[in-house]
Formats: C-alpha cells, structure tokens, sequence
C-alpha cells in the first residue's frame, strides 16, 4: 500500500483550511519544468492539493490531469479549476507511455518508505520517451510524522539516488534548498528531476 491513512485523514478534517490558505508561490521549478515539455505537453499532476500548480500550467496552455488522492481536496480543486480532477491514489497509478510530464510537488513524500520505489516504477511506466518527472521531499534520515499526525518518508539525498537509479531514467538531477510547510516550520527540501530515456 502507497499511502497512509492517517495522512489521508489529516486531508480530509483539514480540506478547506489547506486548500483556502493564502500561499506566496515561488514559480521557478514549475517554470524550469515546463520550459523542458514540448507544446501542447500532456501532463499529470500527482497531490494536486487546491489546484494551483494545475492551474498555472492550463493556464500556459498545457493539457492537465490534476489528480489528489483525497476526495474532499479533489472536489475543492475542482471547483477551482473548473475542470475534473481524478481521485487518484498513487498506487492506482496505471497508466502506460501516456504523459510528457509528470508534476508531484511535495506528495510523493507521504509514501511509506518500503512502496516509494514502486510509485516510482509506474511514474516511470506512465512517462513517454523523453518525459520529464519532477518530485519534491522534506530531507531527513528516519521517516516519521509531523505534529498533525501525517507520515513522511524523509528520505536522504542519497536514499532517493538509490531508489531512482533503480530504473533506466536518462538523468536524475537532485537539488537542495531551504523552505517551510503548512506546518510553518524551517524544513530541508531536496528537489528531483529525472527525465525518461527515448
């Protein structure tokens, strides 16, 4: 199983509050990511949460599939975004060849250490040739929970390079940097692209 239920419970009490908070977006990585896509790219956003990202991304003209393994952030996100969002739960992820892009900002970081390497996998199986996976995880050493209770891998920048190289990825690119959380604490953020042979 790729997720955890008491995460997904946290989600769900806290639907609105999380989705309606105001947020200051730094575009960069989401700007990189996109400049790396041909036109008309086909994307799917793994933990849409409020629909932000998605947003901007139809915005510039993209085809997106917001998907958020929570049902009460899926129907908020939809009614931001006006368009479906798919209830989707990492492990459902089945699909094959079918994305230039795959966009799963800070929500790959909610799964149980022993199934991140097979999300990967079906990331990596729903890629085309040449597409590009960004993901982003809070750094740590030991997995753990945060003070509302919700799971997070806290992988190591040598764990994630471990579990990537696992599959035939092109390039994997790790970058480190300083932010916060819904949790407004000071948290380590490693930041991964890996683009699919072909």
């Amino acid at each position: 199983m790729s997720h955890d239920d008491q995460t997904l419970d946290f989600y769900a009490r806290e639907a609105e509050a999380y989705t309606s908070r105001e947020k200051v977006e730094n575009r960069q990585r989401l700007l990189t990511f996109l400049s790396a896509l041909p036109d008309n790219a086909r994307i799917l956003e793994l933990g849409c949460g409020a629909g932000q990202d998605s947003e901007f991304m139809i915005l510039q003209g993209f085809s997106v599939q917001p998907t958020d393994g929570s049902p009460e952030i899926v129907k908020a996100a939809q009614a931001r975004l006006g368009v479906p969002v798919q209830q989707l739960l990492f492990e459902d992820l089945d699909d094959q060849a079918t994305y230039d892009g795959v966009w799963a900002n800070a929500c790959l970081l909610h799964v149980p250490r022993k199934s991140l390497a097979s999300v990967l996998a079906r990331v990596f199986a729903a890629l085309r040739d040449g597409g590009q996976f960004f993901a982003s995880f809070k750094a740590g050493e030991e997995d753990g929970r945060d003070r509302f209770g919700r799971y997070y891998n806290y992988p190591s920048a040598r764990r994630l390079k471990d579990l990537y190289e696992t599959l035939p990825w092109q390039s994997i690119v790790i970058e480190s940097g300083k932010g916060g959380g819904y949790d407004g604490l000071p948290t380590d953020w490693l930041y991964v692209t890996a683009t699919k042979g072909g």
